[in-house]
């Protein structure tokens, strides 16, 4: 079973990211916001293999579900009050 900080601090020292915040409350399965800039020019589904990159074999395994929203972070200034982050 997995920590959200522990799949947030995986996430950070894989990818330059400017924002993530990780929740889940079962140790398997996860929701998520990943903001960087890595992003730019991406589709989104490249964006979210970015980010399972960052967590590798873990993927599948340990980490059952992570749901994501990706966002570059000029999206993100559009986009983080509408959630009000």
């Amino acid at each position: 079973m997995f920590d959200p900080n522990e799949v947030k601090r995986l996430i950070e020292q894989g990818l330059p990211c400017e924002f993530v915040a990780i929740e889940g409350d079962d140790g398997t399965h996860f929701t998520g916001i990943v903001v960087s800039a890595a992003f730019e020019g991406k589709l989104p589904v490249r964006q979210h293999q970015a980010v399972y990159a960052t967590l590798g074999t873990l993927m599948g395994n340990e980490i059952h579900a992570l749901q994501l929203q990706t966002y570059t972070p000029a999206k993100w200034e559009t986009v983080r009050g509408e959630l009000g982050l």
